[in-house]
């Protein structure tokens, strides 16, 4: 497929048509994607969970997420790299912008942070200095700890009005993207309407531009799967099936169904 660039991406939310995003940590998985049609491949530091074992994403460091990074590239056939920022990587403006740099000369076109609008002014610095930001709003992993587990956000009408405003916030920060983790669908799908840059969901409806799931979830390799996946190993014969089918069904916005969706 030709390039994906951020002016794709634009593109596609202009048009209506379903943007899609998955993760890869490999440069098999990377190419075999791009085959299917993957438009964004997100370098997520969930690669704690499923590649190193841990039961956060916490342990993981730059370092990890730049190896990962640079294979992904390696196997990437036109798809845009988004690469996780980790835990801790970006709590100073002067690590947010040296742990970016390091990932965008391992291969990234844009970086992801988890967080709020206290992020607008590091979001503002780094497309500053050239670096396009993702801002992953809702359930943010790295903060798990604060949320006192894996939790719905934005069902009180107090934290979905603060979540509206920082979405607004960011993007007229310089955000190039949103990231909508485990919030109820109503209110992804207002953020959606309302925001001007392409907002991606995970556990977040049908409405909002896209949707991402993990790898090995979307290949039912959890045994454990969160209510917001779907297995499309599933009536495939093999995985490049499953890539494609995961392809087709979100754009042409098959999935997510309503019962991956939470309730405001």
């Amino acid at each position: 497929m030709p390039d994906v660039t951020l002016t794709t991406l634009q593109g596609l939310k202009q048009r209506g048509e379903k943007i899609v995003m998955l993760t890869s940590y490999d440069a098999t998985f990377a190419a075999a994607s791009c085959a299917a049609g993957v438009e964004v491949l997100l370098v997520g530091d969930s690669l704690g969970n499923v590649l190193q074992g841990h039961d956060s994403t916490l342990p993981v460091s730059v370092a990890d997420m730049a190896y990962h990074t640079a294979c992904v590239k390696r196997g990437n056939r036109g798809a845009l790299i988004l690469a996780d920022l980790p835990f801790m990587a970006y709590a100073t403006l002067g690590q947010a912008l040296d742990n970016s740099a390091t990932l965008m000369r391992a291969g990234a076109h844009m970086v992801k942070l988890e967080g709020g609008a206290w992020l607008c002014e590091t979001v503002q610095r780094l497309a500053e200095n050239g670096i396009p930001a993702c801002v992953h709003l809702g359930l943010t992993p790295q903060s798990v700890n604060v949320f006192g587990g894996y939790k719905v956000q934005g069902r009180d009408e107090a934290r979905a009005q603060a979540m509206r405003e920082a979405a607004l916030a960011l993007e007229q920060a310089g955000a190039a993207m949103l990231l909508l983790e485990c919030v109820p669908s109503s209110l992804a799908a207002e953020i959606t309407r309302a925001a001007g840059i392409p907002v991606i969901g995970i556990g977040a409806g049908v409405d909002t531009d896209g949707q991402v799931l993990v790898l090995h979830d979307m290949l039912g390799l959890n045994p454990r799967p969160a209510k917001f996946v779907r297995n499309f190993m599933r009536g495939q014969s093999d995985i490049p099936s499953a890539l494609a089918a995961y392809t087709q069904a979100v754009k042409h916005a098959q999935f997510p169904a309503p019962e991956h969706g939470f309730s405001a």
